[in-house]
């Protein structure tokens, strides 16, 4: 196999900006970076799950190989609207930001020291925040699988494309987490990763409308 990297660099593309989008999967990595608790075994376990269901996406839906015109039309087709509305809801949250609630407290930040956490504790939570997440199987095995579609032989470069940025993302969102505690909780950091966000979602949607043309 001969990786393309216009292909590789799309699906990479792709997977950091639906996993960009704020939501509990993320929130769980900041919440442990915050707490200093099995950060980098946290970010592994994330990341190696997400590359599971990407796998799921990309060689699941490469095994329905054939499909009628129409139908690859409609998938690539809904994989455009997800986009569209995921874009206008990153969008939105650009427009009228608010910070990311990492605990209980009123005002979103850590409560005092957090109770210990295990080992195996660490590994269960991040796979029940990365697998019991409906978006996430959306994200990865769904939208990214259909993504794959409109490569046709370049899938797999595609899917390992999204695989390295789901890992890149998540050794990012660590370090981040890590290195600048509670000034992440940030109106401007948010607003400007939602507007990130939104320009990769549409610009994606563009180009898949592009490849039906």
């Amino acid at each position: 196999m001969v990786l393309t990297f216009p292909t590789f660099t799309a699906g990479m593309v792709l997977s950091i900006s639906l996993i960009m989008a704020i939501g509990p999967q993320n929130a769980h990595v900041l919440r442990m970076g915050l707490q200093r608790q099995h950060l980098w075994l946290t970010v592994a376990v994330c990341a190696l799950a997400d590359v599971v269901l990407i796998g799921l996406g990309v060689f699941g839906l490469a095994q329905l190989g054939g499909l009628s015109d129409k139908l690859l039309g409609a998938l690539i087709g809904a994989g455009v609207l997800f986009l569209g509305v995921y874009g206008w809801q990153a969008f939105q949250r650009f427009l009228k930001p608010q910070t990311l609630a990492l605990a209980n407290g009123d005002q979103g930040q850590p409560q005092g020291a957090a109770a210990p956490v295990t080992q195996r504790q660490a590994i269960l939570s991040a796979l029940a925040f990365s697998w019991l997440n409906p978006h996430a199987w959306l994200d990865t095995a769904v939208l990214i699988g259909t993504a794959s579609l409109a490569y046709g032989q370049g899938s797999t470069s595609f899917g390992l494309g999204a695989a390295t940025g789901s890992l890149v993302w998540f050794v990012v969102l660590g370090s981040a987490a890590f290195w600048l505690g509670r000034r992440l909780n940030s109106l401007h950091i948010w607003r400007a990763l939602d507007g990130a966000v939104a320009l990769m979602m549409w610009g994606t949607a563009a180009w898949l409308i592009s490849s039906l043309v």
